[in-house]
């Protein structure tokens, strides 16, 4: 796989266009030293009317909204990085893409109390590729609870996407990923579910569908696509509460969202087979055509391609043409 930095192409930086080769900032670069950043996710996918952003007016005030909350005022409107990420993937001639936009301090000084630091915006896009191996899309995910908690609210800000809360996720990702697992489940400091390392969490039960409140776990826009579409297309009732991790042992179905995993299957929790009652597929089966999770899987790619037709024409307004 060639690296990140060695690839044709474009870079936006603070409205400019960098070539790729040569988009590089200071090793001073004071975020690189705290961990005080933002950034967004954010999916270009072609569809039969060419390619669309998928809610990158969303991922973009919470980019914005983050980098208020860290108090890193930024010199851009929402417009302008909007239109910036489309020219991204114009100039790199890109038409299902992933896409960083991230917020960063510059290198005019060190230490918790430099002054004077300059605040930096940038944009890349490249073509993800799959985010894990359709196998696993289609069976689902082993996953294992993490010892490590997730972000309290009064420890971080956990409404913002920032560069430095990644630690967590990787600390427990890769303990997970090490026992031989493909996800880890994250609790929060009291011991119910936040997510998993980089996705929110929704499980079913009885027709009912369930995913945690927003606390500690971010308040993912994938999320929100998935509870629109389950509310309204589906007709289910979805509940967002305090959920225990034996309610994902005893789930029906559970499945993670993310705007680069998109929609996952988790069929293994701890060792435990999720759905593992009568009728139940085996573990090394793909998901049943019926369940809600391949259900919305379905509507989610439908949607994220422009393919709305009459029944989902409500959520046209998510893409934004390039």
């Amino acid at each position: 796989m060639t690296p990140l930095y060695d690839r044709d192409g474009w870079i936006w930086q603070d409205g400019e266009w960098l070539p790729w080769r040569e988009a590089t900032t200071h090793l001073l670069t004071h975020t690189l030293h705290y961990g005080m950043g933002c950034f967004e996710g954010v999916r270009a996918y072609e569809g039969p009317s060419g390619t669309h952003l998928f809610r990158v007016a969303e991922h973009t005030r919470r980019l914005l909204d983050s980098a208020h909350a860290l108090d890193m005022p930024l010199a851009f409107t929402a417009n302008d990085l909007i239109e910036a990420q489309r020219d991204c993937l114009k100039k790199n001639a890109l038409t299902n893409a992933y896409l960083k936009p991230t917020v960063y301090f510059g290198a005019e000084g060190m230490g918790l109390r430099a002054k004077g630091l300059t605040v930096h915006a940038m944009i890349a896009a490249w073509d993800l590729g799959d985010y894990i191996s359709p196998e696993a899309a289609s069976i689902g995910l082993r996953a294992l609870t993490s010892s490590w908690a997730r972000h309290h609210v009064n420890v971080s800000l956990c409404r913002a996407k920032t560069n430095g809360h990644y630690v967590n996720s990787m600390l427990a990702l890769n303990t997970a990923v090490k026992a031989g697992f493909d996800e880890t489940i994250m609790l929060d400091t009291e011991g119910y579910v936040a997510e998993a390392s980089a996705a929110n969490i929704f499980l079913l039960r009885d027709g009912v569908l369930h995913t945690p409140e927003v606390t500690s776990c971010l308040q993912g826009i994938t999320r929100d696509s998935v509870i629109r579409l389950a509310r309204e297309v589906l007709k289910l009732d979805v509940q967002e509460r305090r959920i225990t991790r034996d309610e994902l042992y005893t789930a029906d179905e559970a499945f993670l969202t993310g705007t680069a995993a998109e929609i996952l299957p988790l069929r293994e929790l701890d060792g435990r087979h999720v759905g593992a009652r009568a009728g139940a597929p085996p573990p090394t089966q793909p998901i049943a055509d019926d369940s809600v999770t391949a259900q919305l899987q379905r509507l989610y790619r439908r949607v994220v391609r422009g393919e709305t037709g009459n029944e989902l024409q409500a959520f046209s307004g998510w893409l934004t043409p390039v």
